[in-house]
């Protein structure tokens, strides 16, 4: 047997981050688990001087559970680690799994209960990435997801470090064994309904009966291809760099790239943007439509409550819904006046400033609403009076966006579009006192 205290420390030196201000290890009560915390609460706080204490997720669906929850006390007792045990209900969505449902729970309480720079320690061993692998490959994942699981991640406040994820599991159970580690056989590991269960139970025997080393065989592939991701990061990295047009997408530049550079360069770039890619068949849709739409054509991709938009020669990822404007309202015509408009939306402001619109012209309230079509506005005092349509199109206003835009109204008379245009024929003379328009933590519009 390797796995040891001692090993327990280099694998904590090596990926816990510079930094990190305490060990917070996942406690289930299984065996895996309970061995981590004893081989973490060996160490006697001599690991950088880090505090260690333990979490406990009781989401109730075992019928051990409260066993589980027990045995988790007992060992904190007996180890001497500061437990917090927190309790949740479980409401999977229709079609969704009870077991992702579950996962994605307890990772939710565990990612609320990490403080800053705190780090997160579970206790995967070789064979569960070497399952993770196998059930990622099933499932028709790319490099990312044959990738498996990370060693460290960040994560809420903190990181998220599986330092026993290329430990055989059986050194964890026999590193456990003669510590007496209490703890208790999970029910749902014999639950057939489970994809994880199905493969450890009646696959995983047939592969390991004629290839003894497939767990660190499997553990070993996912490492390569966690390599070959880091080169698909930095390529699209990269790209992105020559690619970016402010928030955008330079299209032609999209244009110019391989097939496969194209689709790896706008993943990268939904992933910096914190957001879930659809599948590759989904993207290479979506940049089809996208690169091959006429000029004048606005073609949008929708997936979820995201999409991607073209406008001109520029991609944008926007929600699905566009924010728009609601009910119209009224803004009292003083310099100090706010009126929220929503959310995403932010809020107008009035302040004062010399030029702008003639406070002693205004009535007592302006009116703010959205754009019902055909508005006009005499943008300067030499340009003629134009559409509100003409304007946003000169300017490049997103179309989707335009309907978010606040139209300030003396009356029946538009005097204003957001902070973008003032009728010219409602302001102050130069140097005389007025209003000016802000619209605060506005909408990327342009």
């Amino acid at each position: 047997m390797s796995f040891s205290a001692a090993s327990l420390r280099a694998a904590l030196e090596f990926h816990v981050p510079t930094g990190a201000s305490g060990l917070v290890v996942a406690l289930s009560g299984g065996a895996d688990s309970s061995a981590l915390l004893a081989a973490a609460a060996a160490l006697g706080g001599s690991f950088r001087d880090l505090p260690l204490r333990a979490v406990h997720v009781d989401h109730g669906l075992q019928p051990a559970h409260a066993e589980f929850r027990e045995a988790c006390k007992s060992l904190c007792e007996h180890l001497g680690v500061a437990l917090s045990v927190i309790r949740i209900s479980i409401n999977a969505l229709a079609g969704e799994s009870l077991e992702a449902a579950a996962r994605d729970a307890r990772y939710a309480v565990l990612e609320a209960q990490l403080k800053p720079r705190e780090c997160l320690l579970t206790a995967h061993h070789r064979r569960d990435q070497a399952e993770t692998l196998l059930l990622q490959a099933l499932r028709g994942a790319g490099v990312k997801g044959l990738s498996a699981m990370p060693v460290c991640r960040a994560f809420g406040a903190g990181w998220h470090v599986r330092p026993v994820l290329d430990v055989p599991q059986s050194e964890l159970t026999q590193f456990g064994a003669p510590l007496a580690t209490p703890c208790v056989m999970d029910p749902m590991n014999d639950d057939l309904r489970f994809d994880r269960t199905y493969l450890r139970r009646l696959v995983w025997p047939v592969i390991q009966q004629r290839w003894p080393g497939v767990d660190a065989g499997l553990a070993r592939a996912a490492r390569h291809m966690a390599e070959a991701q880091e080169l698909l990061d930095a390529t699209g990295e990269a790209d992105l760099a020559r690619l970016r047009d402010g928030e955008a997408l330079s299209v032609p530049g999209l244009r110019a790239l391989t097939h496969a550079r194209r689709l790896n360069a706008v993943r990268h770039w939904l992933n910096l943007a914190g957001a879930e890619a659809p599948s590759a068949a989904r993207i290479g849709e979506a940049l089809r439509q996208v690169l091959d739409a006429d000029a004048d054509q606005l073609p949008s991709i929708v997936w979820g409550e995201l999409a991607l938009r073209r406008y001109r020669h520029r991609l944008f990822l926007s929600v699905a819904d566009p924010p728009r404007l609601a009910d119209e309202r009224l803004l009292p015509a003083a310099a100090g006046a706010q009126l929220d408009l929503g959310p995403n939306l932010g809020a107008l402001r009035l302040v004062a400033q010399s030029g702008g619109l003639a406070a002693d012209s205004l009535p007592p309230s302006l009116l703010v609403r959205r754009r019902a079509g055909g508005e006009t506005l005499k943008p300067a005092r030499s340009a003629r009076t134009q559409s509100v349509q003409h304007l946003c199109q000169a300017l490049g206003v997103l179309p989707w966006m335009r309907d978010a835009l606040p139209l300030v109204f003396a009356g029946d008379a538009l005097v204003a579009v957001a902070d973008l245009w003032v009728d010219a024929r409602w302001c102050a003379a130069a140097g005389a006192p007025g209003l000016a328009v802000e619209w605060r933590d506005a909408p990327i519009i342009v």
